[in-house]
């Protein structure tokens, strides 16, 4: 399930059964399927086994009954903060740099022999709180109440270390992939998905990022790439990166394979979009 983006933290009656709200967290969405004897699978969005990409992670779920299946955030932590760039780095490089992984688990789809995703939200979260009661990081339960100030409280004190806002879920709702207005978010921040599909400046350091939004519409990213920003999206299109041709509107440009990103939209005159950061798979 996806949540459907909304701009107010609705009331405790506003959803069907009451309203549990959960801090929004900075990092790639992904499935863990405990597999027994078989090499636990960390499934992106994509389809994508990041299992490899994440050995600690995969080892922790592994070591859960066969036959669960959790849905959850792949987060990185460094420097007192959520560092969702540390994700598209290799797992040396943030070993090497103290930087922590952890999956925060924060639904259930399947126990042992069992797919519980018609329970209501209320009964799968009491047996994934069950689950994972003893648990220590790398996994993780996600912070969780039914009180709406306590969570407009977390929100606050919770924001200069990255966390995004918050999700709100209905008590009484099913996991059903296709339906959305059972679960809401609510960002801090008014960004839009977009595609990366080239770049500006050199393949060791872009400059600007040639964006493709929903709607169709192909934007250059204003201003030039931070350092920070630049060095994560070099990493993430070091083998995705074609050759250079001269674009009618931006002259030099690389053209990649497509790169999920996040930007902030002006929703004035068209098109201008400030790159926020690129999303996982």
């Amino acid at each position: 399930m996806r949540p459907k983006a909304v701009r107010e933290v609705p009331a405790e009656d506003a959803l069907p059964g009451g309203t549990q709200y959960s801090i929004k967290l900075d990092g790639w969405r992904a499935l863990a399927f405990a597999r027994g004897d078989a090499p636990a699978v960390l499934q992106s969005r994509s389809g994508r086994d990041l299992g490899p990409d994440f050995p600690g992670i995969a080892a922790a779920v592994a070591g859960l009954p066969e036959g669960v299946v959790l849905d959850g955030e792949l987060c990185a932590w460094h420097e007192g903060r959520f560092a969702f760039g540390q994700l598209v780095r290799s797992s040396r490089a943030r070993a090497r740099d103290a930087v922590q992984v952890s999956y925060v688990a924060f639904d259930l789809l399947a126990v042992p022999e069992r797919d519980v995703r018609a329970l209501p939200l209320r009964d799968r979260w009491d047996l994934l709180h069950t689950l994972l009661a003893d648990a220590e990081p790398p996994l993780q339960l996600v912070m969780a109440t039914n009180d709406r100030a306590e969570a407009l409280s977390w929100r606050e004190a919770l924001a200069p270390t990255g966390v995004e806002g918050l999700v709100a879920k209905g008590l009484d709702t099913a996991y059903r992939p296709q339906l959305r207005r059972g679960w809401l978010k609510i960002r801090d921040a008014d960004t839009v998905d977009a595609t990366v599909i080239g770049f500006t400046g050199s393949p060791r350091r872009p400059r600007a990022l040639l964006t493709r939004l929903t709607d169709g519409t192909e934007a250059l990213t204003s201003p030039q790439l931070d350092a920070r920003q630049a060095t994560e999206v070099a990493e993430a299109a070091a083998h995705r990166t074609h050759e250079v041709v001269d674009h009618p509107e931006h002259g030099r440009l690389y053209p990649t394979d497509p790169l999920p990103a996040e930007v902030l939209r002006d929703p004035g005159r068209t098109p201008y979009v400030r790159f926020i950061r690129l999303r996982g798979d």
